[in-house]
């Protein structure tokens, strides 16, 4: 074991390192949104709405499906391969999209960069909540998801770039960037979970197929016994109905934005990225430290805090639908991601109190694919609703989603401890 690890200050370290890894895992898949009216100079289908709709759902689609095979394997292998794979073929694949020429070459690229994202959060979330078990562990996370959100904003000024260079250049230099930093996790990043000698070779005894049917046997053991928790169930439902304007926020609020405004996409982008990346931050950095200090003294603590972001959320959504100043979108953005860093904080953490650490990665994944998933049909539903002009009513129709998902967390999560074993 590289001494490093045994640093008391390397558990914050790896947040560190898995920070930039977040940033760029939202960049890159972000400036998409902001760059759609650039591409379609060089690429006429995405002047269509609709046909752009579908792009964006692809990766979603893709994403969600990868989602819980991700989290299985990240559950039994080393995290720390399996992220800087992550990184590399998704940084690969940024690249690649600057050389596109074709409406298939991008939604294919698209496609397959669904496949590598959804390798990296399941693994980085097990991993972080491995090294902090419980104490501080809202703070940890929460820091994480600052990453994601820096890339988010970040991401929000493609069209700004793209104004000054290319769509193309913008794409190969963030591609670059990405692949460089997955030689810097080589040399710096470690597993938290190791097997013991004695497991290591007990395990070199054992005939393949037998090795393989005892993983066979434990992935149908974590199953039944996440598909059999009503707890989890319900962790899935709030996830997945915040996850429905999560995801319309990242695809459509830029489009929105510039509509309702009648504003260029390369003043929107950033006003509808910018504006819930920095709430976010500032949710996740006061209300972390509340958050792990108030599970101390009520083990719903953490519970609590994530249902207050939800109700931040309900009124943002329809001042986002039917606001027409720059007053009312920038107030509409930083509700929503105060609100959305509260919440997201604290999904790992509470997760944790329900679920033993050998099958969080698993969870996480199924967590996701039910998000990607109904934020895909989301994300159709809003072009559909773009080309008609009414984008608006669909994000405040969102607010009612949540308002069902809030009471549910409220009446039937009720942890007994705040990290099950």
């Amino acid at each position: 074991m590289d001494s490093l690890k045994l640093k008391k200050w390397y558990p914050w370290m790896v947040v560190g390192l898995l920070w930039v890894v977040a940033l760029l895992n939202y960049m890159d898949r972000q400036m998409l949104s902001t760059m759609r009216d650039a591409m379609a100079l060089d690429i006429s289908e995405l002047e269509s709405k609709i046909m752009f709709g579908k792009v964006m759902a692809a990766f979603m689609w893709i994403y969600g499906f990868m989602s819980p095979i991700s989290g299985i394997v990240a559950d039994r292998v080393n995290r720390k391969w399996l992220i800087v794979v992550s990184l590399g073929v998704w940084s690969t694949v940024t690249l690649l999209m600057g050389y596109a020429t074709s409406y298939e070459q991008v939604y294919w690229l698209r496609a397959l960069m669904g496949v590598s994202e959804a390798l990296y959060i399941p693994a980085a979330l097990s991993l972080i909540a491995d090294y902090f078990t419980g104490k501080q562990l809202s703070l940890a996370i929460g820091i994480h998801m600052t990453g994601l959100y820096m890339g988010q904003a970040i991401g929000g000024f493609g069209a700004f770039v793209a104004e000054h260079l290319s769509w193309q250049s913008t794409f190969h230099w963030f591609g670059i960037v990405g692949i460089v930093y997955a030689f810097v996790l080589m040399v710096f990043l470690y597993e938290k979970r190791s097997e013991t000698a004695a497991e290591k070779a007990e395990d070199k005894k054992l005939p393949l197929g037998t090795v393989l049917k005892n993983n066979v046997a434990a992935i149908k053991s974590s199953l039944g016994m996440l598909l059999t928790n009503i707890a989890f169930w319900t962790i899935i439902f709030f996830f997945a109905s915040s996850s429905i304007p999560g995801w319309a926020t990242k695809n459509w609020l830029p489009t929105l934005f510039s509509d309702s405004l009648n504003v260029e996409m390369s003043v929107a982008g950033p006003i509808a990225t910018i504006t819930i990346a920095f709430a976010s931050f500032i949710g996740v950095m006061v209300v972390g430290p509340m958050a792990d200090k108030w599970s101390k003294t009520n083990l719903k603590g953490r519970i609590y805090t994530s249902a207050i972001g939800l109700a931040m959320m309900i009124p943002s959504l329809v001042l986002m639908g039917f606001g027409t100043t720059f007053i009312a979108a920038i107030g509409a953005g930083m509700l929503f991601g105060l609100g959305y860093g509260l919440f997201d904080a604290n999904n790992m953490p509470i997760l944790c109190q329900f679920v033993p650490d050998r099958s969080r990665a698993t969870a996480y994944g199924m967590m996701n694919m039910t998000g990607l998933f109904i934020g895909a049909l989301a994300t159709n539903v809003l072009g559909t609703l773009a080309e008609n002009n009414n984008m608006g009513l669909g994000f405040a129709c969102m607010a009612g989603v949540l308002c069902l998902a809030l009471l549910l967390q409220l009446t039937v999560l009720k942890p007994k401890t705040l990290n099950m074993e």
